[in-house]
């Protein structure tokens, strides 16, 4: 379903494409667009927001929305086509270097996609947990159930409740984030040599990971529209694999969002071939508009769609709480899973609890949207500026902070990535991203941190090593 904000939006984006609109030329205010079309102000707003997102407009404090310069519009990255087939992931020493690297904090954080400290609400959360261990109860010094605490449960299924999205606690289970959460339940659904649905490229720490479980995986092309569903579909029905590992909502790195009737299908053609549905909606709460997109999970009828996330990308890659929710086709493993789930820390559980029944979880959130929203503009606005002149292709989402950029032919990711490296910059190849070096002329950045001088610095540095590697 498309609401009708995003058909504005998109009838707008066309006449911006198609030069009706000029660069700089002023747009109607929000009260004469709104009139103009018979909507409300919110609706208005709504696209308004979905526009600036995309890099198309801007706004000036006092005066309203501007078309955005043509320098910084951009194409998006092409995505190469393939052949799919059941395959080892083939590059897990240079998968584990980078990985390894992406995470040294005292590089130019490039890399890893994660948010600054500074956007963290560090006092709200101390609050919370000192709240949370003022009422501790004296059972909660003792081991905590498996599944996770009660009370956490609790706080996260009301969470979701208010964006639309019901699920029973009994049915969630806590975990020490999101990859653990992955990792259990591929060890639990499939064996050693399985094959796996992924969409690529992909992130790359989850082929590391399915890499290190001695899995296969079957790569189903996708692009910025989505994945692709005829494809996906026919690798289902020939039963080539019995579980798919994929994001729905602003993918690392393509930042692709899937429209409800594309996680309508997925859901369907998921209970229809019996395959599952490993559903890694970490950035599912970083969207740049105010509601929440549905998880694939959301129009699963059947139980074949496991919903897994964590806060490490919405609140704190440093506070390792996640989750998964268990469908009913999957309820026969629940006595193995609390054998093998790895319990988490009581505290942050209950100050986790806390800090969702204070609002404070959810006003943090208010708050970070336009804030990653803005964040992220200035991030593609400088890049553009900065490889001015060099034939590049930036991708453009409506939420997460990861910016896949693609290069020159001559110029290839893994050659910046060392240039990088000498220079105290970290930023991810996009080599690692797939299979057949298929994406070695693209590279992923990190957008979750201001954009400070000395990230304007390394960008410039990388605009510059491409310049003269062309010449």
């Amino acid at each position: 379903m498309t609401f009708q904000y995003q058909r504005l939006a998109e009838q707008l984006a066309h006449k911006i494409y198609q030069h009706e609109l000029q660069p700089q030329q002023k747009l109607s205010s929000l009260r004469e667009f709104a009139r103009q079309h018979s909507i409300s102000l919110s609706t208005a707003q709504q696209c308004y927001e979905l526009l600036e997102a995309k890099g198309l407009i801007y706004v000036k404090a006092k005066s309203g929305y501007f078309v955005s310069s043509r320098q910084y519009q951009s194409p998006v990255p092409d995505s190469p086509g393939f052949e799919s087939m059941s395959r080892q992931v083939s590059n897990l020493d240079l998968q584990n270097q980078i990985q390894t690297a992406s995470i040294q904090n005292h590089l130019t954080p490039l890399g890893a996609i994660q948010l600054s400290p500074h956007l963290i609400p560090v006092e709200g959360l101390r609050r919370s947990l000192q709240r949370a261990l003022k009422h501790c109860q004296p059972e909660d010094f003792l081991y905590c159930n498996k599944q996770g605490h009660q009370q956490l449960r609790q706080a996260l299924s009301d969470h979701w409740r208010e964006d639309g999205i019901y699920v029973a606690t009994d049915d969630i289970f806590i975990s020490n984030g999101c990859m653990p959460a992955l990792s259990l339940l591929i060890q639990q659904i499939t064996k050693q040599g399985d094959s796996i649905l992924i969409p690529t490229p992909t992130f790359n720490g989850q082929l590391q990971m399915l890499a290190s479980l001695k899995r296969q995986i079957i790569e189903i092309p996708a692009d910025h529209r989505g994945i692709d569903l005829e494809r996906l579909e026919y690798f289902m029905q020939q039963g080539s694999a019995k579980l798919c590992l994929m994001t729905a909502n602003f993918q690392n790195p393509l930042g692709y969002c899937l429209s409800n009737q594309q996680k309508q299908h997925i859901a369907k053609l998921a209970q229809q071939y019996e395959c599952f549905i490993l559903e890694d909606d970490i950035y599912g709460e970083c969207s740049f508009q105010k509601e929440r997109p549905l998880p694939i999970r959301y129009w699963d009828q059947d139980g074949y769609v496991i919903w897994c996330g964590s806060v490490s990308k919405s609140l704190s890659a440093a506070y390792r709480v996640g989750w998964f929710c268990l469908g009913q086709q999957l309820q026969y493993l629940r006595p193995r899973l609390l054998a093998n789930n790895i319990g988490v820390n009581t505290p942050l559980q209950l100050g986790l609890a806390d800090f969702i029944y204070s609002r404070g979880y959810r006003e943090h959130l208010d708050q970070l949207r336009p804030k990653l929203m803005q964040q992220v503009q200035q991030y593609r606005a400088f890049i553009l500026e900065a490889f001015q002149g060099i034939p590049i292709a930036l991708s453009r989402s409506q939420g997460g902070y990861a910016l896949w950029l693609q290069l020159p032919a001559s110029i290839t990711g893994l050659q910046l990535y060392y240039l990088a490296q000498a220079q105290g910059i970290n930023i991810v190849p996009g080599e690692v991203f797939g299979e057949d070096r298929r994406y070695q002329h693209f590279l992923r950045l990190n957008a979750g941190h201001a954009l400070t001088e000395e990230i304007r610095q390394a960008i410039q540095q990388l605009a510059d090593w491409t310049r003269k590697s062309l010449n």
